[in-house]
């Protein structure tokens, strides 16, 4: 295998040593990534997913992913590749996807072929195009992760495939995909608490409502416009005001509500804790925009 670029020199007194090395001499043991790729599409959050076409799993949705290219790519490489592939965006565009590693999975029995070591990735953007089946996949599809907005309870309906029975979804996801798509979730939940990364899910600009609404749909809950945009606006960094409006008001008009981008902030001070928790504020009226 040829070595990494970055890879240091061999020293001079193991050369025999590695000349002799057998890796054979050892279980084979495979890498793959997988990715969690969350988005907005027309309101509500969707992850991408995949149905397999061939086995294992042969026609179970699944997470999309792949083998790791040994010796031609590090992880972060192969989940770049994976996410372009699957979602069709040009690869010259992903500066504009905010991906990271969320773990790894590596039991022995998550694959029926061999041992499997995946590492899971989270990707995070926003209204990604419609996605295009690659590699393994027969078909690839955005998917809610959830049923509508119940009354603030925060349980929400579980992620469902038409022609899928109600709640059947999570236990027939290939492999551990269910388990894989649960942390993510969890993780996309608490990240947009502590971290600004709700705006990845906008357009460069947007208005506090829009931000408000990746809010609602990430939790699950109902959350008080004034409340929130107070919230917002009080924590250094997060969003900027822009100094322009939208070209027309809200659906009963009224005025035109302002736009804001992403500040420099790279955390929350003080945090945007979900309802219920001693954060919550007294309610007040809703601001204008």
């Amino acid at each position: 295998m040829a070595p990494q670029p970055d890879a240091p020199p061999v020293r001079p007194d193991e050369r025999d040593w590695l000349a002799a090395y057998d890796p054979r001499a050892y279980p084979p043991i495979a890498v793959c990534v997988d990715i969690v790729a969350l988005t907005m599409r027309h309101g509500r959050l969707h992850v991408l997913l995949v149905h397999r076409a061939a086995p294992p799993y042969r026609g179970s949705p699944a997470l999309p992913g792949g083998f790791v290219r040994a010796g031609e790519e590090d992880l972060g490489q192969a989940a770049a590749r994976e996410l372009a592939e699957e979602t069709g965006v040009d690869p010259t565009e992903l500066h504009r996807v905010h991906l990271e590693q969320l773990g790894s999975y590596g039991s022995p029995a998550r694959d029926p072929r061999m041992h499997v070591v995946s590492v899971a990735y989270l990707a995070f953007a926003p209204d990604l195009p419609d996605p295009r089946a690659g590699g393994d996949a027969a078909s690839a599809a955005w998917t809610p992760v959830a049923g509508p907005r119940g009354g603030g309870s925060g349980d929400r309906a579980p992620l469902h495939l038409p022609g899928s029975p109600p709640g059947a979804l999570p236990d027939a996801l290939a492999f551990d995909h269910a388990a894989i798509l649960a942390d993510a979730l969890d993780r996309a939940r608490a990240k947009v608490e502590y971290t600004p990364l709700a705006t990845a899910f906008l357009e460069p600009e947007f208005t506090i409502p829009e931000l408000r609404a990746v809010y609602e749909e990430i939790w699950g809950e109902p959350l008080h416009a004034g409340n929130f945009h107070r919230k917002v606006l009080s924590v250094p960094g997060f969003v900027v005001a822009t100094g322009r409006t939208t070209t027309r008001g809200g659906p009963r008009g009224g005025p035109r509500a302002r736009l804001y981008r992403a500040g420099a902030a790279r955390t929350l001070h003080p945090a945007l804790l979900r309802p219920g928790t001693p954060d919550d504020l007294p309610d007040e009226p809703p601001p204008l925009d």
